[in-house]
C-alpha cells in the first residue's frame, strides 16, 4: 500500500488571510485583495508590493500585524489529529519571513513557501518562488518518490494540487470556486474534512 501524505493550503485553511489582516491594521484596503480573487500570483504580489512602497511599509509592521494573528479556531487540534494517521504538509504561496510566527501557534508542522527579498531598511523589493507552481510541482515531486497525495484548499492556487491529487478537496473556498468546480467536494468544518481525509488515506 502506498503512503499517502497530505498537503494543505495555511491561509484561508488553517490561518487568517495575513494580507486581509494587514489591510485591516492599515485602512488600506487595496490590501484585501488575495488569490481568491487574483489568480495570477505574480500580478498580484507586484501589486502589493507598489502599494506598500507608496505607504512606506515594510516587513516590520506586516510582522507587527502576524504577531497578533492566531490559528483558525479548532486549527491546531485538527492539525493534531491529522498528523497522528497521516504525513502532512503544508504548501503555501506566503513566505517564510511571514510564516515562522504562525508555525509556532500550530505546534511546527512542515511548511514549504516562498520568501521575500527584503532590503536593508526592512522595505519588500521583491519576492522569490520556490519553483514555478510550487503547489503542483511539489505535489507532483512527492508522487514521484511514492507517496499518493490528499490535497485542501480554498483558492485558485490551490486547485492544481487539489486535481492532481488521489483525493483532493475544497475548504472554506469562494461560491464562484465551488460553482466553476461542483465536481470537488467542499467542507466548511475541519472535523468533516478530517473524515474525508482519513477515508482517503486508508
Amino acid at each position: 500500500m502506498a503512503m499517502s501524505i497530505t498537503c494543505l493550503d495555511l491561509e484561508g485553511v488553517l490561518v487568517p488571510e495575513i494580507w486581509i489582516a494587514f489591510s485591516e491594521a492599515t485602512g488600506i484596503p487595496e490590501l484585501r485583495r488575495t488569490t481568491r480573487d487574483e489568480p495570477d500570483y505574480d500580478k498580484l504580489m507586484k501589486f502589493r508590493i507598489a502599494i506598500l512602497k507608496e505607504h512606506g511599509l515594510g516587513l516590520k509592521q506586516i510582522r507587527e500585524t502576524i504577531a497578533k494573528i492566531d490559528p483558525m479556531p479548532g486549527a491546531k487540534e485538527f492539525l493534531d489529529e491529522l498528523r497522528s494517521f497521516t504525513q502532512v504538509l503544508i504548501l503555501s504561496d506566503t513566505f517564510s519571513q511571514f510564516a515562522t510566527p504562525l508555525m509556532e501557534k500550530l505546534g511546527w508542522p512542515t511548511i514549504f513557501c516562498n520568501s521575500l527579498e527584503v532590503a536593508e531598511d526592512g522595505e519588500i523589493t521583491g519576492y522569490r518562488m520556490r519553483c514555478e507552481k510550487s503547489k503542483l510541482t511539489t505535489v507532483r515531486a512527492l508522487q514521484s518518490v511514492g507517496f499518493e497525495t490528499i490535497a485542501a484548499g480554498d483558492s485558485y492556487n490551490d486547485l492544481g494540487m487539489i486535481q492532481a491529487s488521489k483525493a483532493g478537496f475544497l475548504f472554506r473556498s469562494t461560491e464562484r470556486i465551488r460553482a466553476d468546480h461542483p465536481e470537488l467536494p467542499a467542507f466548511e468544518e475541519y472535523k468533516d474534512l478530517l473524515e474525508a481525509i482519513r477515508k482517503a488515506s486508508t
